[in-house]
C-alpha cells in the first residue's frame, strides 16, 4: 500500500530539490579523483564539491583556478555541487561548430 504521507509531501513540493541549494561562488584550489575538486569560497571556507551530473553529461571541463558556482545543502555545509563554471578568459571567441579550422576531422 503506498504511504499517503509521501505522496503529499512529494506532490506539495516538501522534499529537498536543487531549488533549495544556496549558491555561492569560489575558486578551484585542488584537483581530485573521480570529478572531485576542493573549492574555496568567496566567504572563506574551503570545502568538498563534485560535479553536477550536466556537467559531466556535456563533458565541461573544470580545471584548478576557475570560477565556479557551487551549490551547497543547508544541512551540510561541508559538501557542495558544482552547478556553474564562470567564464575566465576574457574576450574568448564563442565556440562555432561550422568553423571548419578548428573542428576538421580529416
Amino acid at each position: 500500500m503506498l504511504d499517503i504521507s509521501l505522496y503529499l509531501r512529494h506532490a506539495l513540493g516538501d522534499s529537498m530539490a536543487k531549488q533549495d541549494l544556496l549558491e555561492v561562488e569560489g575558486v578551484i584550489t585542488e584537483v581530485a579523483a573521480h570529478g572531485n575538486f576542493k573549492v574555496r569560497l568567496n566567504n572563506g571556507p574551503e570545502i568538498n564539491a563534485k560535479l553536477s551530473g550536466k556537467m559531466r553529461k556535456f563533458f565541461i571541463k573544470v580545471v584548478q583556478g576557475d570560477r565556479v558556482t557551487v551549490g551547497i545543502s543547508p544541512y551540510d555545509k561541508s559538501h557542495g555541487l558544482i552547478m556553474f563554471r564562470h567564464n575566465t578568459a576574457a574576450g574568448a571567441p564563442p565556440f562555432n561548430p561550422d568553423d571548419k579550422s578548428k573542428n576538421d576531422k580529416r
